[in-house]
């Protein structure tokens, strides 16, 4: 299979990127600006191309070009703060962007995999199946849910996989997250304060990675919420990452969501059911505290 994949260098991607590198399929790994991965990961079926998605004519040519037979579309602007405040930056990137690509994929014929986010939800009534009604509280949210409107009206042969509250191992080639700066400050002795009204389901990356795939290879088409079945806000997996490492859970102080001076509204309660996903796809989500293992 031909695989072009936007956004290589990010979370996501790099994950992405290094699962297939050493898989039979043929990669086109791109991303805006220089490849920041291992070189070690390009070769004969994984290449490398710089691709800018807010300029059509680039991703055209490139799309033209390698022809892929599935797209997988992971790149955006996923700072929540950012969005609000460059609100052009972030509609070029996540709606221009976006249907920049499904114009491209519908030249030559390709599958779309389209990543997606807990945002899109108001967070009023989570966790959320895929066919509960979207409704983003803030700008980030409204350009996914933008862009999905665009890859369910596009014609093409789709998928959405939304995912949520995303954390893995973390090394020089792939970004920190969550689970390292709770390590980070309790290995320092930093009294941190942490969310405890905010309800996901944290999702392990390679988990994630593993249902795109899965996805791919069954020629899936809907929506999916990929995630872990773990219900907890980030005070509660915070002190779960302290037991697991005997640091001090006392330095952890609970607090609301509004105790933070914040540009972008947060939904409150997300999470996702995974039940189509374990149904349909056969996924199945690691367990955060055997995932620490891992990952710590």
């Amino acid at each position: 299979m031909k695989i072009l994949l936007t956004g290589c260098n990010g979370m996501v991607g790099s994950w992405i990127t290094e699962k297939l590198s050493s898989s039979p399929h043929n990669l086109l790994a791109t991303s805006r600006g220089e490849y920041r991965l291992d070189p070690d990961l390009l070769n004969q079926n994984c290449n490398f191309s710089p691709l800018d998605i807010t300029d059509r004519n680039a991703v055209i040519e490139t799309i033209g070009e390698f022809h892929p037979d599935v797209i997988i579309h992971g790149a955006a602007i996923t700072q929540v703060d950012d969005c609000e405040i460059n609100k052009s930056l972030c509609y070029s990137v996540n709606v221009d962007g976006t249907r920049f690509i499904i114009e491209a994929a519908n030249e030559v014929n390709a599958r779309l995999c389209y990543l997606s986010t807990d945002f899109v939800f108001s967070g009023e009534a989570g966790p959320y199946k895929e066919t509960d009604k979207t409704g983003p509280v803030n700008y980030y949210g409204q350009t996914k849910e933008l862009a999905e409107q665009l890859v369910m009206e596009s014609g093409l042969h789709w998928s959405i996989l939304r995912t949520i509250l995303l954390y893995g191992k973390a090394d020089p080639i792939k970004r920190s997250n969550f689970i390292y700066w709770v390590k980070k400050n309790l290995e320092e002795g930093t009294k941190i304060k942490v969310v405890n009204d905010q309800i996901r389901t944290p999702t392990y990356i390679p988990d994630l990675v593993n249902g795109i795939l899965l996805a791919l290879e069954k020629g899936a088409s809907g929506i999916y919420h990929i995630s872990g079945e773990n219900v907890f806000t980030p005070y509660e997996m915070a002190v779960v990452v302290a037991e697991h490492l005997q640091l001090n859970k006392e330095l952890l102080e609970p607090v609301d969501a509004s105790s933070f001076t914040q540009v972008g509204k947060r939904p409150l309660k997300t999470g996702f059911i995974i039940e189509k996903a374990k149904t349909e796809l056969g996924f199945a989500a690691t367990d955060f505290r055997k995932s620490l293992e891992f990952v710590l």
